[in-house]
Formats: structure tokens, sequence, C-alpha cells
């Protein structure tokens, strides 16, 4: 081998026992260049190896100039022989080429070659593709071909006395391989060989027969082969070419393993690199590394146990008449010793250490697209570095610096970089929190080349692809969820086309489902607006108007329905309603007001009168008026201004209260229940009617109204000035002092004037009473599902617009005997499912129901129920389930017996404690910022 004749070095890529001989091969010979298997248009890269800053794995990334995505790449460790061969080329001064096929060939070749002419058919009937490391273990007598290599290569080492003994032996057996198999299955390779002698030819004119070749051993029985240039040429001919570029990117010892699907990957990276760079006794070093982790695990690992590992590893060298203990032989006795016996810490080891998650690095000389370089630089002002191993980072979006990680991980994710993925945010709901799970992949930086059509930075390539993508969206819901991530990435500039793509298919759309779909995060999105600083008024406009058509398009789509779409349907119920709340606290967010008070709906609705459909209050209170009128919270949203005259028993004066949006709003009115008086006041903000309460006498006293431009509206008189001072109410001593005007104290500013902030109030007020309308017609009309009309009247109860009695008396319309039980039973899924057990632990009532209807069920009508309870109660959490057993057996309703007290859930009496619930209301009043009020009513009869 170091006669005529240039020097073969065969190779396995990315072995760390060939490169040491390569190493020793190169010391000996000293040749005066080196090739090396490659594309040649990488040769201008080579002097980048010699830069401290490029540390291995690193690879050559090629892709087509015109299609990046059309790219190939060539991978190398510190291990591997070809970069041990650049590294000494460099450092002595060397010429270095790689002599492969080019890469404009390889991107451009997406076809098979047929087989070369002449070539040996002998191999018919075996394997298609020839492992040549299989063939040679197996002919050794091994089954496993990394155990033979390691014990014919990594374990024997560079010839001591001979540095080329390695190099012949192996090529020889390569050489038998090759006569046997041809070309193995793989007849482009004929083509590269044909490329590397000429490639050799060339070097060997140039620099005479001292050339080392560095090449996998496969290969080296063809560059022996005496062939004329126009055969190798005539392979060559005709082949397709594109135009590409080549750099140096950063690569991973988990991209390096076969498991990734590389073609020339190894099983163990890791402890391939472990065996290249351990000085001396490799297998103490290797056992200690692992304890170390262990114990970074909390594992109880202690030196005595790296001892036992190391002797057990020796001693079953020496069963196994292996040279040195190998993987297999370290594996077995961690299992044993540090392990337990358990392949679980087994499996951490196995993923952190014999694979690995070393990332390469690469310094900001080589070669890179302008959108790479960019990214770069954001990543080092942002401190958000790269890396193999999948970390996860939390972000405070009120800081700059988190806010400005999140705009840039949001805008790759746009222009489909993948390099973080965004999960739930642990320990807080709100918007400012981002949880994200980071990993970087050497793929990641073929899709920068790809996304730099967009543009030459983050954000301009961000802002173009989502304009692109508006434009070739398929349905509403991409359009909405496109919207969404924008306003994430931090992008307005690309509003106004997602807009317009936007409205022109919510025009279109005449699907329920697609709109319903689409709903929730277009009304995700107004939430950004506060802590991102985005203007979603655009937005809000688009919203309002698509959940009025949703309002419009949902009843009749309920109807003519089977399980699975009534099923569907119902997540589309719950969506909307969640989307009309969330808009609601949107636009009240962006105008001032406080929308829980505008809209009249939950609590404050529930206690400042509790009417139903029919003007029966909610358990046992006296509802008055009819409709939706009754009550206080019902009349908050009115759209006209009716007078509401609430009851007859304790007067209570109409104290102006702190509104939210600087107006004046009336005191909750007192009716015939005294929890009343802890309702929200209603219509603040602007352009409400006048509330009326009663006096001592049962005459309404008109309450002072919000006017449009945040003042206040004074009753008929001489004069509008600018407060208003009521008469005081017969039977109340005292009169209610005067409002002035301006914003109310404590609540921050006014509204701005103008009519764009009432009309929107008004709608939000409007949409929230339409949308309970839809409820209503949805929970009373026999043709819809009977899972959507039972998660309508959940919804109405839990809004407080239906009482538990009104609740109770559908619930027993749908379970009379004259419905089918399965369509009972749907309903009850509908009532109760996704988590609605604890209702039935504090409404005995509606639990008899469901109890009495269940025992009443025919025997053939059972089984047909029987799987659509046992889904709905099996969501229900354990304690739950056993709280219901628990009233179940006892029966119930049957809250007379004394000893069923001690069956109720802990902490919860059979009946509520009036005194208890009285004793917190002045500190309910404090935390809510009403004490003023207090103080103003001392003396009425609150």
């Amino acid at each position: 081998m170091t006669g005529a004749g240039p020097l073969l070095l065969g190779v396995r890529h990315h072995g760390p026992g060939s490169a040491r001989a390569v190493r020793a091969a190169l010391d000996a010979a000293r040749p005066a260049a080196v090739l090396i298997e490659g594309p040649p248009e990488a040769d201008a890269l080579i002097p980048l190896a010699a830069d401290p800053e490029l540390r291995p794995p690193v690879a050559l990334l090629a892709h087509a100039v015109d299609e990046p995505g059309r790219s190939a790449f060539w991978p190398f460790a510190a291990f591997s022989p070809e970069w041990v061969a650049v590294r000494w080329a460099l450092e002595h001064g060397v010429p270095a080429r790689f002599i492969d096929l080019p890469a404009a060939h390889t991107l451009a070749w997406g076809a098979e070659l047929p087989s070369a002419e002449g070539e040996s058919e002998a191999a018919e009937g075996e394997q298609v593709r020839v492992d040549p490391l299989a063939a040679l273990a197996g002919a050794a007598g091994y089954d496993d071909p990394e155990r033979w290599w390691e014990d014919a290569v990594e374990h024997r080492g560079a010839g001591e006395r001979d540095p080329f003994a390695p190099f012949e032996a192996l090529a020889e057996a390569m050489g038998a391989l090759r006569e046997r198999y041809g070309a193995g299955g793989r007849p482009r390779d004929l083509v590269r060989e044909a490329q590397m002698r000429l490639r050799l030819r060339a070097a060997r004119k140039e620099f005479g027969d001292t050339v080392a070749v560095v090449c996998g051993a496969w290969h080296v029985p063809a560059l022996r082969e005496r062939t004329t240039l126009t055969a190798d040429r005539a392979l060559l001919k005709g082949l397709p070419k594109v135009k590409t570029e080549l750099t140096w990117v950063p690569w991973t010892h988990r991209r390096l393993a076969r498991s990734s699907g590389y073609g020339a990957g190894i099983d163990s990276p890791g402890w391939y690199g472990h065996l290249f760079h351990a000085p001396d006794r490799p297998v103490e070093r290797w056992l200690t590394k692992v304890a170390g982790l262990l114990r970074e695990e909390d594992r109880v690992v202690s030196s005595a146990h790296v001892i036992e590992a190391v002797r057990l590893a020796d001693t079953l060298a020496a069963m196994r008449g292996r040279p040195l203990p190998g993987l297999g032989e370290t594996t077995d006795a961690v299992r044993a010793v540090m392990c337990d016996g358990s392949d679980v810490p087994l499996a951490l080891v196995h993923d952190r250490l014999v694979v690995g998650d070393v990332l390469g690095e690469v310094p900001e000389s080589a070669p890179a697209v302008p959108l790479q370089r960019d990214l770069g630089r954001q990543q080092r002002s942002l401190r958000l570095r790269p890396e193999a191993l999948e970390r996860e980072l939390e972000l405070d979006l009120r800081g700059d610096t988190d806010a400005g990680r999140s705009r840039l991980l949001h805008r790759l994710r746009l222009l489909g970089i993948g390099w973080g993925e965004l999960g739930p945010s642990r320990g807080s709901t709100g918007t400012f929190r981002e949880t994200w799970r980071l990993r970087w992949e050497p793929e990641l930086l073929v899709r920068v080349a790809e996304a730099g059509v967009w543009g030459t930075t983050v954000a301009a390539a961000a802002r173009a692809r989502a304009e692109a993508d508006a434009a070739d969206a398929g349905t509403l819901a991409d359009v909405t969820a496109l919207a969404e991530r924008c306003l994430l990435a931090g992008l307005p500039d690309a509003l106004p086309a997602v807009m317009r793509a936007l409205a022109d298919r919510a025009a279109l759309d005449t699907d329920v489902g697609h709109l319903a779909q689409a709903l929730p995060a277009l009304v995700r999105s107004l939430r950004y607006g506060d802590v991102r600083g985005t203007d979603t008024h655009a937005l809000s406009d688009v919203a309002a108007a698509l959940a009025e058509r949703v309002f419009v398009g949902l009843p009749p789509a309920c109807t003519a329905l089977d399980s699975d779409a009534a099923e569907q349907m119902r997540g589309h119920v719950d969506a909307v309603h969640t989307s009309v709340g969330l808009l609601g606290e949107a636009l009240g967010s962006a105008t001032g007001t406080d929308p829980g008070a505008a809209s009249g709906t939950g609590g404050a609705a529930g206690a400042a009168g509790g009417a139903d459909a029919d003007g029966a209050g909610s358990d046992g209170a006296e509802g008055t008026g009819s409709g939706e009128a009754a009550g206080v919270g019902a009349a908050a949203d009115m759209d006209t201004a009716p007078t509401t005259t609430v009851g007859t028993g304790e007067s209570a004066a109409a104290t102006p209260a702190p509104g939210a949006g600087g107006g004046v709003a009336s005191s909750p009115a007192v009716g015939a229940d005294r929890s009343a008086g802890a309702a929200a006041p209603s219509h603040v903000g602007g352009g409400a009617p006048a509330a009326s309460v009663p006096g001592a006498s049962g005459s309404p006293v008109s309450a002072p109204a919000p006017a449009a431009d945040g003042g206040t509206v004074s009753p008929p008189g001489p004069g509008a000035g600018a407060s208003v001072t009521t008469a005081p109410a017969p039977g109340i001593g005292g009169t209610v002092p005067s409002v002035p005007e301006g914003p109310a104290p404590g609540n921050g500013e006014s509204m701005p004037p103008g009519p764009e902030g009432p009309d929107r109030v008004r709608r939000l007020r409007g949409l929230r009473r339409r949308w309970r309308g839809v409820l209503r017609g949805l929970a009373g009309r026999d043709a819809v599902a009977g899972v959507v009309r039972g998660r309508a009247v959940r919804l109405l109860m839990d809004e407080g617009e239906l009482g538990a009695g009104e609740a109770a008396r559908l619930m027993g319309v749908a379970l009379s005997r004259g419905t089918p039980p399965v369509e009972a039973a749907a309903w009850i899924e509908g009532f109760v499912g996704g988590g609605g057990g604890l209702l039935l632990v504090h409404d005995e009532r509606l639990l008899g129901l469901v109890d009495s209807w269940l025992t009443g069920v025919p025997a053939e009508a059972f089984t047909d129920v029987l799987p659509l309870l046992r889904r709905t109660f099996a969501a229900y959490d354990p304690g739950v389930r056993r709280t219901l057993g628990e009233l179940v057996r006892r029966g119930p309703g049957e809250q007379s017996d004394p000893g069923a007290r001690g069956l109720t859930a802990p902490g919860f009496g059979v009946e509520p404690d009036a005194g208890r619930a009285d004793a917190v209301r002045p500190v309910l009043r404090l935390l809510l910022g009403i004490a003023t009020e207090e103080k103003n009513l001392t003396g009425v009869g609150v």
C-alpha cells in the first residue's frame, strides 16, 4: 500500500478506531495531498475547519438555490475519519479536496439509475442492498455487526508496527464482498466511484502518487480497479444538474444515530465519542460518567457501585471471550449494579450518554442566507441559545426580553421553523405568561433556508408568509387561527391582508360549524391587545359580526342530528358560549367598561332578582316583572330604557355607585331577598336606561343613568347641570348627595366621548342578551338534539338566567316517560357532562330527578342508555363520584334524617347557613370596592 499508486485508506464512517488509524497512517505516509469522500463544491469551506469556533459535530449542508427544501447533509463528528483527515491536512499545510459526486448532481438526481452494462446478475435472489459490516460479521460468526466491529477494529487499535495493516485487511475483505455482490444493490455507487476515479487521476497528475484517499471501505476495490477515462466519463454523461449552495451547519450526536434514519448512522455515537476522546481506561471513565448522570437524577450511586460495575464488566468480557469490555458488557454491568435490574434508569443512560445530545457550533464567518444571519443576531440579543437537549422556557410577557423571545418564536412558527412548541402555562391562566418547549434540530436550518424566499429578516419573512397564507387559507377557521398567530407574533402590518381574507370568507361561508370553529380563535386574539400593545379594534368588529351570524344559524343547525353530530354541535355551543364571554371582556376592557356589570350576567344577575323566563324567582325568592326585563340584572341588558320596579319589601335609596367607565351607576335594588343587596351595579359606561328602586311605600324612585359622553343624565327639570341630585324617597331620612361630573373614584378614567364607545358597549350587551335568547330557544325546542338542549339549560343556569326551580322543571320535562330513554340520557349528558358532578352534589332536587328517571328506565332500554351514562359519570373526579354514591344510597332529598347529615360532602351543611353568609358580606363589599355604598345606606335596612 505504500508502493506505487495512491494510499487508499478505507474506513467506516464515524468509526473512532478508523479515525485513530487514519491519523497514524497519515503521520507515517506524509502525503502531498489528501482526497476525502465528499462534494467537491465544499473545497472552499475546508479552511473553516481550522477555525476554533467550528466545533463538531457539524455537517456540510447543500441545498438548491431555487428550491431550498431540496437539500442534503454530509455529517462529520470529532471521531469521523474524514474529519480527522481534514484536520490533519490543515495542521500540516497539505491540500485537502473532496472527490465524491458533486452536490449539483446529487440534489438533481431524482430517479435510480439503471444497472451498468455487464454488472453481475449473480446476486439475484440475495438481499437488494448489502450491509458490508453485517456480511463480514456473519462470516466471522457474530450476530451483531456492531459487536464484531468493536472486537475487530475498535479494541485492536492502529497497527503498532505497520500502521497500514488494518486498511490492507479491510480492503481485502471488501474486495471479496464486491466480487460476490457487485454493487450490492447500489447502482448510484458506480457513478460516484467513476467520479472519484476521475478526481483521483487529476490529483495524481498534479501531486504524483503521494496522494492519500480517505473514503468508505466499500469503495476501495472500485478505486483500485483499472478503468478507462472514456468509460468513467460515459457513466457521468447526461446527469441532471441544479445550482447549489453549501455551508457548514451544526449537527448533533442524535442525528448521527442510525435510529434517526441516517443511512451511514451508528448505534452509539455518544459511546464512540467517549472511546475516541478517552486517553486511557475507557471503561472506568465511562462508568464514572454513568454514575454522575444517575446521581443528577437523585439515584443513590456511590463510588463502590462504580468499582463493582467495572469488575463485573471485566468479568463479562472475559467470559464472552472479548479483548475488552464493550458497550454490551458495560450496559449489563450498569443494569445489574447501578439500576437494580431495572431498564427504566437504563433508558435514561442510553438516551443521554450512549446516544447523547451534543450540538456542534459554526462560526459567523461561515456562509449563510440573510435570514439565518438575522435569526442568529436575534438569538444572541435575546440570549436564546439553540440547544439539542429539550428544555422548558417560561416567559413573562410583561418584560421586554421575554416579550421579544415570544415574538421571535411565534414568527418562526409562522415560517414553519418549529424550534419551540407552545404548551400550557403552569400556575397562571393569564395571557401574559407562556411556556415553551425548545429543541434545536439541524434540519431547522433547512427550514430557515426555505423561509429565506419570504424575506431577509425574520419579521419581514413572517409578514410575507402570513399574507400569502391568508390568501391560500382553505377554511374560515384557518384564517382566524392565522389572525391569532399574527397577533402573537407581533405582526400588525400583516393584519390588514388577513382581515380582508377573513371578511371575504366569513361573508361566503354559511356552515354554522365552520363559523363556530372560527370564532374562538378570533376572540382569543382580542385578549392579546393589552399585554402585547396591539390594536384589535378591527378584529372586535369582525368577531361581533361573526357571532351574530352564529346566533342566527345555530338553532336550525341543531335539529335532525345523529349522536355524533349532536356531540360535535355541543362542542360548538360550548365554544361559542366561551367566546361570547371573552368577547365581552375584551370589548369591555377596550372601552373602559366593566363587562360583568354591563351585561348583567353571572352572579350579579342571579343575585339581583334572579328571574327566569316566566318571572319566577330562584329558590323561593319572589321575582317581579316578566321575561328578560325582570330583575336589575335583566334590565341591564335591555337596549331600550324601561323603568323596572323590583319587588316590595325593605327599601333602598337610589345611591349613585362608582362606575367602571366614569359614568354614574344605579345602586343594586333590594327585593324580597336580602342577598339582592350584593348585586353588582348595572349600566356602567354609557347609554344605559334609568333603573327604578322602591321606596318605603312601594313607589319607584328614579336613579340617574350614565350618559353617552361619560357624564350623568339629569332627571327632567329645569337645566341639565353637571351634577344630579335626587329627591329623598319617602321613608328615608336624609338626601342622597350629589355626584360631581367626571370619573368615578377608584375605577379608572371615563370613556372617551364620541359615538364609538357607547355603540360598542350597547353592541356588547346586545350580543350577550341575544346569545342567552338563543340558548333559551335551544333549551325549549323539542326538535333540538337532547345533548344540546341539556347543555343549553346548564349554560343558562351557570349564567344565572335560570333558577334551580326552572332548571328542575325543564329536567322533569326532558326525563318524562314520553321521552325515549336514549334521548333522555343524552339530555343528562349535556346537562351534567363535562365536570357537572358538583351541581348534582349541591342540588339534590336535580339528583333526585336523575335518580328517579334512571330507576324507571325499562330493562330493554337500559343497555342502550348505559354507555351514555358511563361516559358522562366517568368524567367526574373520584371524590365527586363517591359523594354522589353516598347521596344516592341515602336517598336524594331526604334531608330531615339527622343521620343523613354525616353523608354530605365534608364542610357542607344540608341547608345553607344564612347567618354565616351574612358575616362575610362586609368583607366582600370591601374587596369589591363598594364600602362607600355600605356607609351611604346605613340605616336603610340593608
